[in-house]
């Protein structure tokens, strides 16, 4: 019979549960700041070849790309994004937002998941962290002094354990699996991801267009777009299950004839959508990226929200390194500072996907949205604020 005794692995300072882009660059921030790769851990469920093959898009604002350069792991395989133009479906007003006023090589990146793993992983390796994989952490005892992990391998089904002085939680997973936090909303609408292409791209633009079903992106991607369209649950499933040509129909009149004539549609996926917050430390535990908060995708904040947890974290544990035995202040310190992006950013995304998951088409709101677009167009300093936030979050 099959010893289920743990059995101690390593002991370290920090153990980061998820090496999905914020745990694995948290990792390599903590180690280029001065913490030695023997002193650091992380845990994921995934082997490296199923991460680098995990084909999801993602949009990198510029600030993470900045990031993730800082953490040794740029340049990544990706499509810059040059201009963000933003619109009101059936509506008057639109906003655009060009990289050439801000004086920036690109407003952000729109780069495949695998895509951005894999320079990270290969830099993780060069340094020295260790990646424990598979394993995943079945459960945490936090104590006086420090915090036991126990850990499962799900394909030997061998049984295992690490003590650390701090835990960080970033494996966040997706709204529908997690358990609910202190806040928490189910927007009752689904996002559809595929691929698109179409007859007259326009090369490195961004499209954020407001419907009455709720936000449709197009991101610049390769020889085409990626396509995150927020729907209601009932339309999606009709979407999902319509063949190729009837999906195309229904994007177009969503979307309109910007691009021209949709042709190609890969294979498309959906997930449902919803806000699942909780801004909270032990004195030895703390939660980065989706594990602290999963927000809905309009104006594609997420991961860069959890990047730059990932910053000022790194920052805050390699201050006081010679702390870290006793690290409830340096984390309390964390939550201090990362309380205003997190806040204006969660309340931002939170508001516009209430607003056209739950407002009618043709009410005020819907009008004023439109109006306010204009506004923020033909107002430099409104502008101006809205693209600082979209690509370095509240500073």
């Amino acid at each position: 019979m099959k010893s289920t005794t743990p059995a101690i692995i390593n002991d370290v300072d920090i153990a980061i549960c998820g090496a999905g882009p914020a745990g694995q660059a948290l990792a390599l921030l903590l180690h280029k700041q001065g913490i030695a790769a023997d002193r650091i851990a992380l845990f994921d469920g995934k082997t490296s070849a199923e991460a680098e093959q995990d084909a999801r898009t993602i949009a990198l604002s510029a600030g993470s790309q900045q990031i993730l350069e800082m953490a040794g792991s740029w340049p990544v395989k990706a499509t810059p994004i040059n201009e963000i133009h933003v619109s009101r479906r059936g509506h008057f007003g639109r906003s655009l937002i060009n990289a050439d006023d801000y004086a920036v090589p690109a407003l952000g990146y729109v780069a495949r998941y695998g895509d951005i793993i894999a320079p990270m992983q290969k830099e993780i390796l060069r340094v020295g962290i260790r990646i424990h994989r598979p394993l995943l952490v079945s459960g945490l005892d936090e104590v006086n002094d420090h915090v036991r992990i126990n850990l499962h391998n799900p394909v030997t089904g061998d049984h295992s354990s690490m003590s650390a002085n701090v835990v960080v939680q970033a494996e966040g997973g997706t709204f529908s699996d997690q358990s609910a936090r202190t806040r928490r909303h189910d927007y009752q609408q689904t996002a559809i991801i595929a691929h698109v292409t179409s007859d007259q791209p326009l090369p490195h633009r961004a499209f954020e267009r407001f419907t009455e079903q709720g936000p449709l992106a197009l991101l610049p991607q390769e020889n085409g777009y990626a396509l995150v369209w927020c729907v209601r649950p009932d339309v999606a499933d009709t979407l999902c299950a319509a063949d190729d040509v009837s999906f195309k129909q229904a994007l177009q009149k969503a979307f309109g004839n910007r691009i021209g004539q949709l042709q190609q549609i890969s294979a498309r996926v959906s997930y449902p959508l919803g806000l699942n917050a909780q801004t909270h430390a032990t004195a030895r535990t703390v939660s980065i990226g989706n594990a602290a908060q999963t927000l809905h995708p309009v104006a594609g904040q997420g991961l860069n929200l959890g990047l730059r947890d990932t910053f000022v974290l790194a920052r805050c544990l390699s201050r006081h390194a010679h702390q870290l035995d006793h690290p409830a202040a340096i984390l309390e310190d964390f939550i201090r500072q990362r309380q205003a992006d997190r806040g204006i950013t969660i309340r931002l995304t939170d508001t516009l996907a209430r607003v056209f998951a739950s407002t009618p088409d043709g009410s005020l709101t819907q009008s004023l949205l439109g109006l306010g677009l204009s506004v923020v167009d033909i107002c430099n300093p409104a502008r101006d604020v809205l693209a600082g936030h979209m690509m370095y979050g509240w500073r």
